[in-house]
């Protein structure tokens, strides 16, 4: 979906063939951490609030779903941004910390590097998948 001007959640659920209660939430998520903008009236709808060039898929991930934790034993830290593990009180012993902490950093710095700009020009091209 192209478009220059303002989009309804309406218009969006009916192309992505998505509940419109889902991208409700969403849309509200995304507004709240400024990624888009909400205007209201008869030709109102959602706008990026920055290029699509500057949104990282980091903080849209984020702003949907918090921090990034490959395992449910890794909970937020309160007293800062790093997830450690809940395995009781001497998580230095985790066999396995040191493997998923190297995962959700790999996912972080995907996230961090790929823009909504590339998502869009993959999605509308005909080129083969490329990783790098």
């Amino acid at each position: 979906m192209r478009t220059s001007g303002p989009v309804s959640l309406k218009a969006v659920a009916a192309a992505e063939n998505l509940p419109l209660a889902y991208l409700e939430r969403i849309a509200a998520l995304l507004k709240k951490a400024d990624l888009v903008e909400a205007t209201r009236g008869a030709h109102g709808g959602y706008v990026l609030a920055r290029p699509a060039e500057e949104i990282t898929m980091a903080a849209v991930v984020l702003a949907h779903q918090g921090a990034i934790a490959p395992m449910q034993c890794f909970v937020k830290d309160k007293h800062d941004a790093r997830v450690s593990c809940s395995h009781g009180l001497d998580e230095s012993h985790c066999a396995t910390k040191l493997m998923w902490t190297r995962v959700q950093m790999g996912v972080i710095r995907s996230l961090q590097r790929t823009t909504l700009a590339e998502l869009v020009e993959f999605a509308q091209s005909d080129r083969p998948l490329s990783l790098t």
